[in-house]
């Protein structure tokens, strides 16, 4: 049997919780890894064939994404390519080719502090892909079936409904392990052990070292990493589920439902007693063997309906509803939209919407519980959207001019600009809610969140 010939969605065997079906399932992935060095004693050729590099290109350039310290974007690098590709094949094959630095992001996260992007410059980016598109071959028919983040043919809502299914078995208490600053803290040395029990050149071992270890270029300045790989670049997905592959195997082990997407990592149990053995326990395996760092105040054991998992929150008996936090960041994307100093044009501000409710709407779609809210978020949309449109009139005059327009009588439509003292109070008025109501904010293209949340 070669490693092609597991499904990618099979569980590992041996994997019922018992010592020995534990030490069985390592024995038998050291021997699908040993079988796996032999396929790959040359794959940097395969990381460096044309049609695979092609491939790669038409990938990066799909995922766009802005430029590394060299400002070269993807268009650019079509045309870098178009003369240099030859070139760049023989750097990888010989082992010239070097690495950048990567350019450092920081972005605000969600519940507060900063998220550490490291932007790969596009050639490196290239490279990357091309790197994990031959190394996925091999790796993800090993990963574990409750693995769903960063792999083809998963999703996050693959895992909210298996989540789902836990918990209608009456596993309502879940261990909700938050590792700190995960990619930043991935180790490099325990990285690059384990994937040389896979890959056999040490040519492409090197080209990865050397990604782990590039600089990280803030200000002019160049910071060397001794830890991590950086979110970013398109090889880091694929290195963090080699690290928490080993978590993974582990929690199989013992026999426990449990859910990972990326390093979000949730285990179902039936009591809270429970939960804090299974807490306690794999705190000391992530701590002491995967030299990770468990986040004390954001990990625990709660019952399910008090758990956010990938913006969704699973109550018992089927019950799935959008997490708080996720309503609180849409409604925050709709405050920057639409906030009243952009001036930008109203059917614009509509069309940004547009995108966003779009695109939030696709991605809650398995929610089935307190689906009536969304009327209320409709309603406070359209208000937004009142507010901008007379922030846009500017004066008292124009104001009228607009609400006469939409059928207002000319008394009521003065009695609006006259005798009120804000923009958010104007747009809460009778008269105002008349001039701009459903139709004509479906007129102007509007989408409701709770028409598509109830498709």
């Amino acid at each position: 049997m070669t490693i092609f010939d597991l499904p990618v969605n099979e569980p590992l065997p041996g994997t019922s919780g018992s010592t020995g079906q534990s030490q069985d399932t390592r024995v038998e992935l050291l021997s699908r890894l040993e079988k796996q060095r032999t396929l790959t004693t040359n794959i940097l050729e395969d990381v460096a064939d044309l049609v695979n590099l092609n491939r790669a290109y038409k990938q990066v350039r799909s995922n766009n994404g802005s430029g590394g310290i060299d400002k070269m974007d993807t268009l650019e690098l079509r045309h870098w390519l178009g003369k240099h590709i030859n070139e760049l094949r023989q750097e990888i094959l010989t082992e010239t080719y070097s690495v950048s630095p990567v350019r450092k992001v920081e972005i605000s996260k969600p519940n507060g502090g900063k998220r550490m992007l490291g932007i790969p410059t596009v050639k490196d980016r290239l490279v990357q892909q091309a790197i994990h598109q031959q190394l996925s071959i091999y790796y993800d028919p090993l990963f574990s079936a409750h693995s769903y983040g960063f792999r083809p043919g998963r999703s996050a809502q693959q895992a909210i409904l298996q989540a789902s299914a836990y918990i209608n078995e009456g596993k309502e208490w879940v261990v909700d392990i938050d590792m700190a600053k995960f990619f930043d803290k991935i180790n490099h040395d325990r990285l690059m052990q384990r994937l040389s029990k896979g890959i056999a050149d040490k040519g492409l071992l090197r080209l990865i070292n050397a990604y782990l270890k590039a600089g990280m270029m803030s200000d002019g300045l160049v910071e060397q990493r001794i830890a991590g790989t950086p979110q970013g670049g398109p090889l880091s997905p694929l290195l963090s589920n080699i690290v928490l592959d080993e978590l993974d195997k582990e929690i199989e082990s013992r026999g426990l439902s449990f859910c990972r997407y990326a390093d979000d990592c949730n285990i179902f149990v039936k009591s809270r007693k429970a939960g804090e053995r299974v807490m306690a326990s794999l705190v000391k395996f992530i701590e002491g063997k995967l030299k990770l760092t468990v986040n004390r105040e954001k990990s625990g054991v709660r019952h399910c309906s008090q758990v956010k998992f990938l913006g969704y929150t699973c109550l018992p008996g089927g019950g799935i509803r959008v997490a708080d936090k996720s309503i609180v960041r849409l409604k925050d994307k709709v405050r920057e939209i639409t906030r009243r100093n952009r001036g930008v044009r109203f059917d614009q501000v509509i069309e940004e919407l547009n995108r966003v409710i779009r695109g939030w709407t696709n991605y809650f779609c398995l929610a089935n519980k307190w689906l009536a809210d969304f009327r209320g978020l409709d309603s406070w949309i359209r208000r937004k959207l009142r507010c901008y449109r007379l922030k846009q009139c500017g004066r008292r005059y124009t104001i009228v001019k607009l609400l006469t327009g939409l059928g207002i009588p000319l008394k009521k439509s003065w009695n609006v600009v006259m005798y009120t003292q804000s923009w958010w109070a104007m747009s809460k008025k009778i008269a105002v809610g008349h001039a701009m109501n459903l139709r004509w904010f479906a007129e102007a293209g509007l989408l409701s969140l709770e028409t598509r949340m109830k498709v």
